[in-house]
């Protein structure tokens, strides 16, 4: 009986299953983009990766992504730093811990399909991260809006969103 080989790391399944990772990060981005302008950014450059993986090779896909990976770190510790003076710990709970949750998605998004450029797909375990990654956000949504006392603590303008 002849040994088991290891599957390789770009089995075929791996580009398909990293396209579909920026199709829901990029879905993600676009329907937060509706309550919050700074997911525009990571919306078009996400559905720019979706499309074309090597982009996060390009210069301008870098720099762009960089600039918004550094304002998006910067606008974090402030709302952490918020959060801490005021003892919220349960931060999906506040409104300003559900933008720090954003914006860490937004930073951890944005470093995954930076550290891509020279291997569009990345290795097996930037793939899992990838995947927890990408439904993170919508498990995080359903949580929220399943959650009947956490919905009822929202503030107006949050009520009549999805």
């Amino acid at each position: 009986m002849a040994p088991v080989q290891p599957m390789a790391p770009a089995a075929g399944w791996a580009p398909a299953l990293w396209r579909a990772c920026n199709a829901l990060m990029a879905a993600f981005f676009a329907l937060a983009a509706l309550v919050q302008v700074v997911y525009i950014i990571p919306a078009v450059l996400t559905l720019l990766v979706g499309l074309n993986p090597l982009v996060t090779g390009n210069v301008i896909w870098k720099s762009v992504s960089a600039v918004h990976v550094f304002f998006c770190v910067v606008w974090a510790a402030s709302l952490a730093y918020h959060l801490m003076l005021q003892a919220q710990w349960n931060v999906l709970h506040e409104e300003e811990g559900r933008e720090l949750s954003g914006l860490v998605i937004i930073t951890a998004w944005m470093s995954l399909c930076h550290s891509t450029s020279k291997n569009p797909v990345g290795g097996r375990i930037q793939l899992v991260v990838a995947t927890v990654i990408a439904l993170f956000p919508f498990t995080a949504w359903l949580y929220i809006y399943i959650n009947k006392e956490m919905r009822s603590s929202w503030p107006t303008h949050c009520k009549t969103v999805i």
